[in-house]
């Protein structure tokens, strides 16, 4: 084995845990054509869960609105859906108990169970979203519903 294919091995070991992680930016409609699950909730305080060797922050959901999917289908956490996420994971949105969010989930525990790695995640603020140009709620559902077919 020659220095070049040595030095090209070894770059390629330290670059690809950080390509691993890097997720491509997804539009509104291929999030929520992904989502099994969107729900308009509160998130509440978190709990440490363990599975095994992982352990989890669980944020119990106070669900408003499912607007797709089922919301029974989310993990549980003391009989309420919950917000799974990976205990130390990089790049996650600020998630605080009390936080009013329009969530676009994946129904199983991942690291992050958001959409897009971390991207479906859209928190309401004095009634308003943040979802590109979109910033009534209710707009965002309309739009999310529109991307899935109406489902």
């Amino acid at each position: 084995m020659n220095a070049r294919t040595l030095l090209l091995g070894a770059a390629l070991a330290v670059l690809s845990p950080a390509l691993a992680t890097t997720a491509p930016t997804l539009t509104l409609t291929q999030q929520a054509q992904r989502a099994e699950v969107i729900v308009r909730a509160t998130l509440g305080t978190p709990a440490e869960v363990k599975d095994g060797e992982v352990t989890y922050l669980a944020y119990p959901l106070t669900v408003t609105e499912t607007i797709a999917g089922d919301a029974a289908k989310l993990p549980q956490q003391d009989g309420k859906p919950a917000l799974f996420v990976l205990k130390g994971v990089d790049s996650l949105p600020d998630l605080r108990a009390g936080l009013e969010v329009v969530a676009l989930l994946y129904a199983s525990r991942l690291d992050s169970p958001v959409v897009g790695f971390n991207q479906g995640l859209y928190p309401v603020t004095a009634g308003k979203v943040a979802a590109g140009d979109i910033t009534d709620p209710t707009k965002l559902r309309e739009a999310l519903l529109g991307a899935r077919g109406g489902k």
